[in-house]
């Protein structure tokens, strides 16, 4: 609970968690919060806009790995279409580079999904009152770390270079020639100091560039 001055109504959440034993107890918890409803819950990435503009919730809670679209691809396409609406990740995967990239979609905060529940009905009221959220220890990681080194074509490649695609397969994708495909995923390999493109996309995945 909280100290300050109770708000006029409760304050609309909305959540998107794709694992509903997740999205259940978290509804659940914040549902034991006086000043906060949660009004509705989507399992993937491409419902969250049509949610958000049918109920109109204040915060928007969101994972970042969802199926159709990513959380912060969503954050980014709410900064446009409902910029009231305050963006707040809750994900399980701390990384720096998934950070950044939130911050510059337009996300007004990000936590990891290990810390209490207390500590995120506290992020929400807080982010509500204009206040940006961060993890301290994954702001301190992600100003050590830097931003990413990738080019936004050379993750085009490797993200079109999972399951085995061949480099046909990715020139065909991504509508380039043959050689200019190889010279990105080169390219990608030698900034991310792994030894093939395998390894490129798993390291790009793991530091959040992704």
């Amino acid at each position: 609970m909280t100290d300050e001055k109770p708000r006029a109504r409760p304050v609309r959440v909305l959540l998107a968690e794709d694992q509903g034993m997740m999205r259940g107890a978290l509804a659940l918890l914040l549902g034991m919060e006086e000043d906060l409803e949660v009004v509705a819950q989507v399992s993937a990435g491409d419902e969250i806009v049509g949610a958000v503009l049918a109920h109109h919730p204040d915060i928007a809670l969101l994972d970042i790995e969802l199926p159709g679209l990513s959380g912060l691809d969503a954050t980014a396409e709410l900064r446009e279409r409902a910029p009231g609406c305050r963006v707040l990740i809750l994900t399980t995967f701390g990384r720096p580079g998934y950070l950044r990239r939130a911050m510059e979609a337009g996300a007004a905060g990000f936590l990891v999904k290990d810390a209490p529940v207390e500590g995120l009905a506290d992020a929400i009221r807080r982010v509500l009152d204009g206040e940006t959220v961060v993890d301290p220890a994954l702001a301190a990681a992600a100003l050590s770390a830097g931003p990413s080194p990738l080019t936004a074509r050379e993750c085009d490649v490797l993200r079109a270079s999972a399951d085995g695609a061949t480099v046909a397969d990715i020139a065909a994708a991504l509508h380039l020639s043959e050689s200019t495909v190889r010279n990105y995923l080169s390219a990608a390999i030698g900034k991310t100091a792994t030894r093939n493109r395998t390894e490129a996309l798993r390291e790009a995945h793991h530091q959040g560039w992704l």
